[in-house]
């Protein structure tokens, strides 16, 4: 199952253009493709999907690590690997906001 999805990320200057590919999904596992971010983004949810205890393994790869094309990868011993995601999203989002909330 392959689908392609484009994301607007605002940025200094401009929009730069983010395009998500789902390369896999299964049952337990979800494959996708990031062009257009490093592992600036990526690292900090790779980070919070492996504590959790129903993430069996989660992972960002890149062909180099100045890529712009990263592959994340998540396996579940639990849950679905999708809903993992969105919420280690929201909860560095969380973490984002109460980071500058520290600076104000």
């Amino acid at each position: 199952m392959t689908t392609e999805t484009s994301i607007q990320q605002n940025c200094k200057g401009g929009k730069q253009r983010m395009e998500i590919t789902l390369k896999n999904k299964t049952k337990n596992e979800l494959e996708i493709e990031i062009n257009g971010e490093t592992e600036t983004l990526l690292n900090p949810i790779t980070h919070i999907l492996n504590d959790n205890p129903d993430v069996e393994y989660a992972a960002s790869m890149a062909d180099h690590p100045l890529a712009t094309r990263r592959t994340l990868y998540i396996r579940m011993s639990k849950g679905d690997p999708h809903d993992a995601l969105k919420k280690a999203v929201a909860q560095l989002q969380a973490e984002l906001k109460d980071f500058n909330k520290n600076f104000k």
